[in-house]
């Protein structure tokens, strides 16, 4: 097993085990909410702490259920994925195509013999004649 494959290993059961883990160890057991969001228990303490707090800000939009609430943030979270994933494969492209256009043009430049339509024997220039080739 290579190194990256035990590293990639390795997170894939970290991500597990973070998932897994507050659910088997019952973490949130006697709660009303278990796992409710930062937001929401943030909420919770400000109204306990200070009941005539007064918000600065009121949301633009309020969901009617919380059920919409998680589908509006997963859709979020899916989109800054595809974004992110777009991203990294534009540049991997663009390096790997870098590393190929380096590669073509490094190759013997101005030694490629070739033939012309007409049967006569032409001498090939640099990465003109590797581009031709490639094609």
């Amino acid at each position: 097993m290579t190194r990256n494959a035990k590293i990639n290993t390795l997170l894939l059961l970290m991500v597990a085990a973070l998932a897994v883990l507050p659910l088997a160890l019952g973490l949130g057991d006697g709660k009303e909410e278990p796992f409710a969001g930062a937001d929401a228990q943030a909420e919770a303490a400000i109204t306990e702490l200070k009941p005539d707090y007064e918000p600065w800000f009121s949301p633009l939009y309020e969901p009617p259920s919380g059920e919409i609430e998680s589908a509006l943030f997963a859709l979020q979270a899916a989109l800054g994925a595809g974004v992110l994933a777009y991203y990294f494969g534009v540049r991997k492209g663009r390096r790997q195509g870098a590393a190929l256009a380096a590669a073509g043009s490094g190759d013997g430049a101005g030694t490629e013999a070739g033939t012309g339509d007409g049967g006569g024997t032409g001498a090939g220039t640099g990465s003109a004649a590797a581009a031709g080739a490639e094609r």
